[in-house]
């Protein structure tokens, strides 16, 4: 009795990666920096923060407030005036050549009060953005009358929204649509992978031609292929395209992970009772080799948050609207002729940080669950 009672089980493979995990300080720093970027993509996602980023809170281009009202720029550009002080909201923030007409106008002896409105004091496009604020469900006298700082913590983009408040809010569509993508993707793959190495033969030989076509394009050019085919834009497709097109990665690996386990002792056990060939595919032996379809979904969650920000910096991410990372750099391009540098800076910074982390957790997670690394 006594030495039944001290027998020990042995740890499962959870519990043995779990050990490893903690074992290991890298993996956790960038275990922690992943899960505060997901905190953070969820309370964007409900609401309880940024819900305000599309307040014109600063005036065109507030540089960052540690740079100070005279921003350096990187090829000349004049820098925002006004430092760290309130500003009313510019006489006109629509027609860039209104002073220049106005002075031509002197020189021809006309002041320009006859007929005033017409040289850039009046916002022709007002009551068209006021009707669509309204539209919106926002107040019109806040974004139009309400008093402007020149600078912010992170500078502003030429609306006069928040840098700061725009990354986050671009961090929740960039990492939803990462995530979804790699779900939709890994799905996928495993279904065709347990099905092709299990049943074998025929259906072997239909899903490794349907991966072949597949993998005989290059996924640029699928992706740009299936996003036109698609045709309208949004996060929905976005994920769509990145889930449809990824899932050979994870189909090549669960196949042969299906081919292995498919003659070991356990699962011949299970056809000797009479179990289902869908009982055994993913009761018997999915279980046992869930531990890659989670390697194959923490890769591919990296690679999707990058593809998205490519498809939205060529024009085939985000819809008008919706921000995302990759939104912010297509922004940024043009930014960054005039010498506007910190809406490019946030964005890169914040998904160097997110891509780094996950990609040394993922390194450590795969070494964590592979039996053979003691």
């Amino acid at each position: 009795m006594s030495n039944m009672s001290n027998t020990q089980t042995s740890p499962g493979l959870w519990a043995l990666a779990w050990r490893r995990l903690r074992a290991d300080k890298l993996a956790m720093a960038s275990l922690a920096v992943v899960g505060a970027f997901m905190v953070m993509v969820l309370l964007s996602a409900s609401g309880l923060i940024v819900s305000d980023w599309e307040d014109e809170v600063g005036v065109n281009y507030a540089p960052p407030t540690f740079t100070g009202d005279t921003a350096v720029s990187l090829f000349g550009a004049k820098p925002a005036p006004g430092a760290g002080t309130l500003q009313a909201t510019p006489v006109n923030v629509v027609d860039p050549l209104a002073a220049d007409i106005a002075a031509i106008k002197l020189a021809m002896g006309d002041d320009g009060t006859a007929d005033l409105p017409m040289y850039g004091v009046v916002d022709p496009l007002a009551a068209d953005l006021t009707a669509l604020r309204l539209k919106m469900g926002k107040d019109p006298a806040h974004h139009k009358h309400g008093p402007k700082l020149a600078t912010l913590p992170f500078g502003a983009d030429k609306w006069g929204h928040d840098i700061l408040k725009k990354t986050v809010k671009g961090a929740e569509t960039s990492i939803i649509v990462g995530l979804v993508s790699a779900l939709l993707a890994v799905v996928l793959g495993t279904l065709f992978g347990a099905f092709s190495g299990y049943f074998g033969g025929r259906v072997d030989d239909f899903f490794n031609w349907f991966y072949s076509i597949f993998t005989s394009i290059p996924s640029i050019l699928m992706i740009l292929t299936v996003g036109a085919v698609l045709q309208q834009k949004g996060v929905t497709t976005i994920v769509l395209i990145l889930g449809l097109t990824g899932w050979t990665g994870p189909y090549r690996q669960m196949r042969a992970e299906y081919i292995k386990h498919k003659a070991r002792e356990y699962v011949m056990a299970a056809d000797a009772i009479g179990a289902s060939h869908m009982r055994k595919m993913f009761s018997h032996i999915f279980p046992n080799v869930s531990h890659v379809a989670l390697v194959q979904m923490s890769i591919l969650v990296v690679g999707f948050i990058k593809a998205e920000v490519i498809l939205s910096f060529l024009g085939f991410g985000v819809p008008v609207g919706v921000v995302s990372w990759g939104s912010m750099l297509n922004e940024a391009q043009n930014e960054l002729i005039l010498g506007y540098w910190w809406q490019l800076t946030a964005a890169a910074i914040a998904m160097a940080i997110l891509v780094t982390a996950f990609s040394l957790f993922t390194d450590a997670l795969r070494d964590a669950l592979d039996p053979k690394v003691k």
